[in-house]
């Protein structure tokens, strides 16, 4: 009797992990959906009413809509698809919150006349994240 109970709880034990790791794996389905380089320029720290804009996001969903929705644009400045759609830019602080930027490219972007470089993560056509830094 206790050989038997040995082997059943090894068999557990050693298939746990096996399991665990197979269901991660199965359920990661993210992947990069596109990459915009963009420069963060005057007309982008307010909004379409004039309020000077504070928070980061505020700020790179603004610089969309200009481009986008108000032909705003800055030389150089890069185009996507994907915050094309009104619905994607209005989830942008959501997508920003469960990305990365650091402490610095925020206050960068707060001050404006700054590159920002974004990437944006998610699965099939619905994006998750986005990761941004600020670059020269």
């Amino acid at each position: 009797m206790k050989k038997l109970i040995l082997i059943a709880v090894s068999v557990l034990i050693v298939g746990a992990p096996a399991l665990a790791q197979s269901s991660v794996t199965a359920t990661h389905t993210n992947r990069p959906i596109e990459h915009y380089r963009a420069y963060i320029g005057e007309a982008d720290l307010f909004n379409s009413k004039g309020t000077r804009l504070t928070q980061p996001w505020q700020i790179i969903r603004q610089d969309r809509a200009n481009f986008h929705q108000y032909g705003i644009r800055d030389n150089e400045g890069g185009s996507d698809s994907f915050f094309a759609d009104p619905a994607n830019r209005q989830s942008m602080e959501a997508m920003l919150r469960n990305g990365t930027m650091t402490r610095e490219a925020a206050a960068m972007i707060v001050r404006g006349n700054v590159w920002i470089d974004v990437d944006i993560y998610g699965s099939q056509g619905t994006g998750r994240w986005i990761d941004v830094t600020v670059s020269d």
